[in-house]
């Protein structure tokens, strides 16, 4: 049996003093608490990352890149700012695999759901496009627009790993379908790439500067990357693979 809280004694309202001095019924921190839950539940946010908040995104580690504290500074003023000074835009997070970008990304998916009591919603991008090409299959019940219904109506989407499928016409389509949806709607999306977020013709810097690889403008095409630059502040976050090293797997 759930612990009856101190507070309401599980009423899941409670009295306050106004100002004038009259009084009045507001809901109880245990509901608020219960509703974020829901909320964070519906989110759909995997459970390898449910744990994934803000406040433990790891900055100060050894070899931790300033851009890491640089990035989680402007991850806690978007949340801070929403939803009237950031005005429908979003963030998009890039960076080499590892350095935690998916991490800040459910942070930020979980501030706003507890803090701002924004809706929001999880979406990794493969998955996504498979769920779509699953929907044109006779023998499966859901349609593509039941499918893309929640991703076009999310107040708050999380879009993992854009550009991780192998871009084809078809791929492209489906990108501009959401992305435009989106904008066109004004809705918040908070996007993770490994991907670069180069212009055509600009080389990459680093020590990989010498070899040009796919940009995030080769695997969604260079249209929706353009609108992308109107649609989100481009976060970008350095370092070494997290999970190669602190966060290595191990035993004992």
């Amino acid at each position: 049996m759930a612990d009856v809280c101190a507070i309401c004694g599980g009423m899941g309202m409670r009295m306050v003093e106004r100002a004038d001095g009259s009084r009045a019924a507001t809901d109880c921190v245990c509901r608020i608490a219960r509703r974020a839950a829901r909320m964070v539940e519906q989110a759909r946010i995997p459970q390898r990352y449910a744990h994934c908040t803000l406040e433990d995104y790891e900055t100060q580690f050894p070899s931790a890149d300033r851009s890491l504290g640089r990035a989680l500074m402007q991850a806690r003023n978007f949340v801070k700012a929403y939803p009237l000074e950031t005005e429908g835009k979003g963030l998009l997070l890039t960076g080499s695999i590892g350095v935690g970008k998916t991490h800040l990304a459910v942070g930020m998916l979980q501030a706003l759901i507890s803090d701002r009591g924004a809706k929001g919603l999880f979406v990794d991008y493969r998955d996504l496009l498979k769920q779509v090409q699953n929907s044109y299959n006779k023998s499966v019940s859901a349609t593509e627009l039941e499918v893309l219904a929640p991703v076009f109506e999310a107040e708050v989407l999380v879009l993992d790993e854009l550009g991780a499928s192998k871009p084809t016409d078809w791929v492209w389509d489906t990108v501009a379908h959401i992305l435009n949806t989106r904008y066109n709607d004004r809705r918040t999306t908070i996007i993770t790439t490994n991907y670069a977020n180069l212009e055509p013709g600009v080389a990459a810097s680093g020590p990989k500067a010498a070899v040009r690889e796919e940009t995030l403008g080769d695997r969604i095409g260079e249209r929706m990357r353009s609108r992308l630059q109107e649609m989100c502040v481009a976060v970008e976050v350095h370092g070494a693979d997290f999970r190669q090293g602190v966060a290595r797997a191990r035993f004992g």
